[in-house]
């Protein structure tokens, strides 16, 4: 059972600063791009945030590494991440150290744009098996994940007692969601509202037994009788009205419907609970795993890792600033910051124990399926959520089977 949340500290409690986290650098840098080693040394870091609490957490982080190292280091949020990293690589001048989207990976290894540094990171174990394996291409751990997060099912506790419900309502199977969505929505309410992606519609997919890949047989799944499954669950509950897309309740995501309490439910990531401290603060709400599907639990998982420029001219002190960002102090107080659940087990285990009531956020196990990292892969997946967004009135097998003709083209492509 689920327990209400807590209050999340504030960033002014303090990003712990590792005076001792890679001081000097054993690195050795090789390639084309000349080598600044020794010295002052300035390091550009592009990010992608999840909001204002991030963004602050992250240059507070710099912060401490510059009085750690003598280095300074200017972080820079991105408009549109991909957009500025691709014409940055173009360009022959990106940043040094930079977010790494999993849709994107593949495509950046294979075009040669990221230094591979994973074997330079300590205790890189550390790092759960399935974060590393999202991260890996030929065999060479490129970056290392920044942070992680599954899937919950996030309630308004007012909402909830206001339609008569108790702890014993919540959701354990997709009838129990069904049920409770139609008793919360009323009015201006409505019971679920989520965004229209995979990267959320794809749990139901998992929980039916689907998936749109097999990675160990690197071939498309997408097209299968658990998959439609999934897809007309939702279409059903869409056409129910107790279920919307974010854009049908005039929200910038779902995460803003929620906090306005426009929607009684929604699905996020950890990601969320930095948004409501400083978006929405007076909502009370509970995190709970996901309902079970036909073939019991599932859940997706998200990360990012730090990627660091092949032709960067500081690749050892970017990949010492790497080490200095995921220290499990540092990852610790990112999380305290703005939700973010720790990559490194270590330091997740002692987040959650601090954390109660967010287990869902720090998922584990076979049920977790992480994102499709396929080079080439960005385009399917694009369309697939665009295919997505008309799911109410759409025809769930054509969308599938779609989906399967363009993965199997982009994986022809690929090999």
């Amino acid at each position: 059972m689920a327990t209400r949340r807590t209050t999340w500290l504030a960033l002014t409690s303090g990003i712990a600063l590792l005076a001792t986290a890679g001081c000097s650098s054993s690195f050795g840098g090789d390639g084309e791009t000349e080598q600044k080693t020794g010295g002052k040394q300035e390091l550009t870091v592009l990010i992608g945030t999840s909001g204002d609490a991030e963004t602050a957490a992250v240059k507070a982080a710099a912060t401490a590494y510059e009085a750690a190292s003598g280095n300074t280091v200017d972080v820079q949020v991105a408009q549109d991440l991909n957009q500025q990293l691709g014409q940055a690589f173009a360009g022959n001048n990106p940043p040094d150290v930079f977010y790494v989207e999993t849709h994107q990976f593949a495509n950046y290894a294979s075009g040669g744009s990221l230094y591979a540094y994973g074997d330079r990171i300590s205790d890189v174990e550390d790092f759960s098996a399935s974060l590393r394996q999202s991260f890996t291409y030929e065999d060479q751990l490129v970056c290392v994940p920044k942070d992680t997060s599954s899937l919950g099912l996030i309630v308004n506790d007012d909402l909830w007692a206001a339609a008569g419900l108790t702890e014993d309502d919540y959701p354990r199977d997709w009838e129990d969601l069904e049920r409770v969505a139609g008793e919360l929505t009323t009015g201006s309410v409505t019971g679920l509202v989520t965004s229209n992606e995979y990267q959320r519609l794809g749990a139901f997919m998992k929980q039916a037994g689907g998936w749109i890949t097999d990675p160990a047989q690197g071939e498309m799944t997408a097209d299968s009788p658990e998959n439609l499954q999934a897809l007309t669950f939702v279409q059903d509950m869409l056409k129910d009205g107790t279920w919307k897309f974010h854009q049908d309740v005039d929200a910038g995501w779902a995460g803003e419907a929620f906090g306005k309490g426009d929607a009684a439910m929604t699905i996020e990531g950890s990601w969320l609970a930095g948004a409501m401290e400083n978006d929405f603060p007076d909502i009370e709400y509970t995190v709970l795993p996901l309902p079970e599907g036909p073939a019991g639990a599932g859940t997706l998982a998200f990360t990012n890792c730090w990627g660091v420029a092949e032709k960067s001219a500081h690749r050892d002190a970017a990949v010492e600033l790497v080490e200095f960002l995921t220290q499990p102090e540092q990852q610790i107080a990112m999380g305290d910051a703005f939700g973010a659940v720790p990559s490194r087990e270590s330091a997740a285990a002692d987040y959650l124990d601090a954390h109660p009531g967010i287990d869902a956020w720090g998922a584990t196990g076979d049920h977790v399926q992480g994102p499709v990292t396929v080079g080439g892969f960005d385009r399917v997946l694009s369309q697939f959520n665009t295919d997505l967004e008309s799911l109410r009135t759409a025809d769930p097998a054509k969308i599938l089977a779609d989906l399967q003709s363009y993965g199997e083209a982009a994986l022809g492509a690929g090999n």
